[in-house]
């Protein structure tokens, strides 16, 4: 198994049988020139030393590793920690990235940004990163997350983004997806766009995971500092999958540490009423990308459903199905009542608030901690806080 891992794709941007560039060849060339800036900026000491300063110093990293000591002893097994991406400016991990893409973007002279939004995270930090950086902003948010995430679009509006309402389809992530892959082709030369997950054409899933690398290479040191050994178990969600493989990667070739990802069960695996590509999905092309996607008999995406907008998407990033395809990383689900049901216990036990994405992980570790020895290490990536989703949950708890 650990023979067969991969660093970084093949020259054309394949983990093994997925990934790829599957995009109108009007997108070819600047994928391609993108695929070449990002390299040089790699291994350019200035571009990472000012990545670097921006993360520390706007972002707030390091985050901490926070022992959830009351939550561990009401479950009554294994030693559980937290990954405190929660705790970054802007209220998650994706700061991380945007904060990356748009050094990329200056240097490729772009002045005009667009990004797509599911829970409002990623138009939240990208409408941040604009902000700081003087540039124009659109994000395309599907009617449907707009509405139950009214937060996180006040948010983007306030800081100057334009939030554009997708009503095609589903209206959710997808479509939202679809309209900034629009405006890309017709704007390519003087527009960046901020791919928000680990997911679509290459370059876009290795970029997206080496800018959320900084996730566990922080939990790797952290918790060899405080346990003085590698967690036996880490567990992160998994829509498209940018914050699961910032925390997996750098752990990919410890054969000891196990990892999980957490996908949306939503109403439980019926079709349209889930988001678990490895539940029932099929290996298929969705928006630049050869991966394990959701669709009926002749093809077609089918529509999904999951309480947490972010999740609430058909296909996953191809990292994450090549890692499933050669079995180092295990990919189960949770339903919407899991999720629920510890977004409450979280709450009450530590005094945090996940994100509904993040709860699904929490849902997970609800039922697998108590199972383990209590010598055992788990490492949980609370990769977003939950203010945005309250009211949401409210309905359901209060």
């Amino acid at each position: 198994m650990l023979e067969l891992l991969t660093t970084v794709p093949d020259a054309t941007g394949h983990f093994g049988e997925f990934g790829g560039m599957f995009v109108p060849e009007t997108l070819m060339t600047p994928l391609q020139d993108l695929a070449i800036a990002y390299e040089k900026a790699k291994n350019d000491p200035a571009f990472q030393a000012e990545l670097d300063d921006l993360l520390h110093n706007y972002a707030g990293r390091p985050t901490p590793l926070y022992f959830a000591e009351r939550w561990s002893g009401l479950l009554g097994g294994a030693k559980i920690y937290l990954k405190r991406e929660d705790l970054l400016h802007t209220g998650a991990h994706k700061i991380n990235n945007a904060l990356g893409q748009i050094l990329l973007a200056k240097r490729l002279g772009k002045t005009r940004i667009i990004a797509e939004t599911g829970a409002g995270q990623h138009g939240v930090a990208t409408a941040t990163v604009c902000a700081r950086f003087g540039m124009e902003c659109i994000i395309y948010m599907g009617a449907v997350d707009m509405e139950r995430q009214s937060l996180n679009v006040a948010r983007m509006r306030l800081m100057g983004a334009k939030v554009v309402p997708v009503t095609a389809g589903q209206a959710t992530l997808k479509e939202a997806v679809n309209e900034a892959m629009r405006d890309w082709v017709a704007s390519v030369e003087y527009t960046h766009y901020i791919l928000g997950s680990a997911l679509g054409s290459h370059p876009f899933p290795m970029m997206v995971r080496d800018f959320h690398r900084v996730t566990g290479v922080e939990a790797r040191a952290q918790i060899l500092e405080k346990e003085g050994r590698l967690p036996d178990l880490l567990v992160a969600c998994v829509g498209g999958g940018s914050n699961a493989i910032g925390l997996f990667h750098p752990f990919l070739r410890d054969a000891d540490v196990r990892m999980v990802g957490v996908e949306a069960g939503g109403d439980g695996i019926v079709p349209e009423r889930h988001a678990a590509r490895f539940q029932g999905g099929k290996l298929g092309v969705l928006q630049g990308t050869k991966t394990w996607l959701l669709a009926n008999a002749d093809g077609q995406i089918e529509l999904t459903h999951s309480i947490s907008a972010g999740l609430d998407y058909a296909a996953i990033g191809p990292e994450h199905a090549y890692l499933q395809s050669i079995g180092r990383v295990e990919y189960t689900y949770a339903t919407d009542t899991e999720v629920l049901a510890g977004f409450k216990t979280l709450a009450t036990t530590e005094g945090i608030l996940p994100a509904l994405e993040t709860a699904h992980a929490i849902a997970y570790v609800q039922k697998i901690a108590p199972l383990l020895p209590t010598s055992s290490l788990i490492i949980v990536n609370l990769s977003g806080r939950g203010d945005k989703d309250v009211e949401q949950a409210s309905k359901y708890l209060l």
